[in-house]
């Protein structure tokens, strides 16, 4: 009975992975983002991770995004490349997924993004391994376009209210999401030629 289950657990691994590749694929196309093969595989092996509830809220945390982050810089290697990890999938991961919900808290989604972001850039500075460095400094690069594509699998399936948006709206204007702008030109909430406030 143990060995039946066992097999069960890990084809749904097997199966959700495979899932998480095509959804992540179709997504990139989409958005029409051009990213290396390792970043799509790392975004299906992120989504697959968080899957499991435990992954993102197993382990409380009382210390902001910034203490993590000047935890991690101020850590050993080995511990430093596993926290400033941690910090850069857990910030792009909510914003990607839970970016909404972020509006009407004391912390952002530009706040998650900014860590985030940070937090990737900072694991290219110390990673030993080249490629490993090469995909943190894509994933640092390209945070918000990630983010946009971990948004636009969230919202595949979703029929959106006003209210939502109104969320899609505050998304744009505060972090210049393309696919919030597009997702309103479609809609006709937002002229083509309109630009976010401060944008050249």
């Amino acid at each position: 009975m143990k060995d039946f289950k066992e097999k069960n657990v890990a084809e749904l691994l097997i199966s959700s992975n495979e899932f998480f590749v095509e959804t992540v694929n179709e997504a990139i196309e989409k958005r029409k983002v051009k990213t290396l093969p390792q970043a799509k595989l790392y975004l299906a092996n992120l989504m697959n991770y968080f899957m499991v509830s435990e992954n993102l809220y197993g382990e409380s945390n009382s210390e902001t995004l910034a203490e993590q982050f000047l935890t991690a810089i101020n850590a050993e290697r080995s511990i430093q490349v596993e926290l400033l990890k941690k910090l850069g999938d857990t910030s792009l991961y909510i914003s990607g997924f839970f970016g909404d919900s972020l509006k009407r808290k004391i912390v952002d989604l530009d706040y998650y993004i900014d860590m985030g972001g940070n937090a990737y850039g900072s694991l290219a500075g110390v990673e030993t391994v080249s490629e490993r460095a090469l995909l943190w400094e894509e994933f640092s690069n390209k945070f918000v376009e990630f983010v946009d594509v971990l948004t636009y699998i969230s919202q595949k399936s979703l029929v959106q209210t006003n209210k939502d948006l109104l969320r899609l709206y505050d998304r744009y204007l505060s972090t210049g999401s393309r696919l919030a702008k597009e997702e309103l030109i479609e809609k006709g909430l937002l002229h083509p030629q309109l630009k976010k406030a401060g944008q050249q």
